[in-house]
C-alpha cells in the first residue's frame, strides 16, 4: 500500500553522492553499536544474515539496465519496436528481472508500451548493489508505491479493496476518493513471483 506523502521536495543528491555511499558503506556498521538479536535465532540464520550484509557492503553498484545488457539482452528504444515486437521484448525483460530476483507488481494500469517505456526510462536506470548468489533475497517493485499523489490515486482507483479505501478516508478525510475501476489490462496475475517454484532457486549457488 502506498504511503501518504508528507511533502514532496526537490532531490538534491549529486552524482558524486553515489560514490560516497559506496565508499562509506562501512560507516553505518559501527562495531560499537549494539544490535538486537533474539536468543532464539539459529547460528545458521545469523551467519546467513551476516553474509548478506557483507555481500551488500562489497557489491558493485550498477543499473539493472546495464546488467541485462551485459548478460546479452538487447534493449531497443520503444519507438524502434512495433506492438508485437514490443510485447515480446517486455516479457523477455520481465523474465530477465525475475532471474535477477526482481519482481514487478501493480502493472495493470499500464499498456505493454507504457510499461516497457517506464522500465527502460525509469526502473532499469536506478543503481543498486549487484548481489549475485543471494538467492533468498528479492527486490519487489510496486509501480504505484512511491507515495506521490499520482501513485496514490492509481492505487486507490485500481488496486485498493473497499476496506482499504474506507480506512484511507478515515485517516485522510479531506482526500478525494476516486471511483473504483477495473484496471484496463490483465497482466499482474501472469507476472513471475518469488514464491513460484521456477524462481525460488534462481541465483542460488549450486
Amino acid at each position: 500500500m502506498p504511503k501518504k506523502p508528507i511533502k514532496s521536495k526537490e532531490n538534491t543528491d549529486k552524482p558524486e553522492d553515489k560514490d560516497d555511499l559506496q565508499g562509506d558503506n562501512h560507516d553505518w556498521r559501527d562495531d560499537s553499536l549494539a544490535f538486537f538479536e533474539s536468543e532464539e535465532i539459529s547460528e545458521g540464520l545469523h551467519n546467513q544474515f551476516m553474509d548478506y550484509i557483507t555481500a551488500f557492503e562489497e557489491a558493485e553498484w550498477v543499473t539493472t539496465f546495464d546488467v541485462l545488457v551485459q548478460g546479452g539482452m538487447e534493449l531497443p528504444r520503444p519507438d524502434e519496436l512495433d506492438d508485437k515486437q514490443l510485447s515480446a521484448k517486455l516479457w523477455e525483460v520481465i523474465r530477465g528481472l525475475a532471474m535477477l530476483r526482481m519482481f514487478l507488481y501493480s502493472t495493470n494500469h499500464l499498456s505493454d508500451r507504457e510499461l516497457y517505456e517506464k522500465l527502460c526510462d525509469d526502473v532499469l536506470q536506478e543503481e543498486g548493489p549487484l548481489l549475485l548468489g543471494c538467492g533468498d533475497s528479492a527486490c519487489h517493485i510496486d509501480l504505484v508505491s512511491s507515495g506521490s499523489e499520482e501513485d496514490n490515486e492509481l492505487y486507490l482507483r485500481y488496486y485498493a479493496d473497499e476496506e482499504t479505501r474506507r480506512d484511507w478516508l478515515k485517516d485522510w478525510p479531506d482526500d478525494i476518493m476516486p471511483a473504483h475501476e477495473q484496471p484496463p489490462f490483465d497482466r499482474d496475475r501472469h507476472l513471475p513471483s518469488r514464491d513460484q517454484a521456477q524462481w525460488c532457486h534462481v541465483g542460488k549457488p549450486s
